[in-house]
């Protein structure tokens, strides 16, 4: 059993036993988390269930940890202007271990 689930303007396919890094989401290491919006559910039964009957559907887990991205170098040129940019972007994460998906 998968399910199709939308948070922080991502969509990620989960099944029970998945850890999953999402953008950062409020709460301590341990606490349980809902996911509000379930976009699609594949049971056992070969069968996927979406839209409205999907919506009703609810996916849970527990935070794992909280931390940081690699950093990414952004870097700006435009040749002969003697123009040059460096930036560096460390983006925040939740680590969500998905415990049950509940029709």
């Amino acid at each position: 059993m998968y399910a199709v689930i939308q948070t922080g303007g991502k969509q990620y396919r989960v099944a029970p036993g998945d850890t999953i890094r999402i953008e950062r989401v409020a709460g301590e290491v341990g606490e349980k988390v809902t996911f509000g919006k379930v976009l699609a559910v594949h049971t056992d039964e070969k069968k996927i269930v979406l839209g409205g009957d999907a919506s009703k559907a609810s996916v849970s887990g527990k935070i794992v940890s909280q931390g940081r991205a690699k950093k990414i170098t952004v870097l700006k040129f435009k040749k002969g202007n003697q123009y040059k940019i460096s930036r560096g972007h460390r983006q925040n994460f939740t680590a969500v271990e998905v415990g049950e998906i509940k029709l």
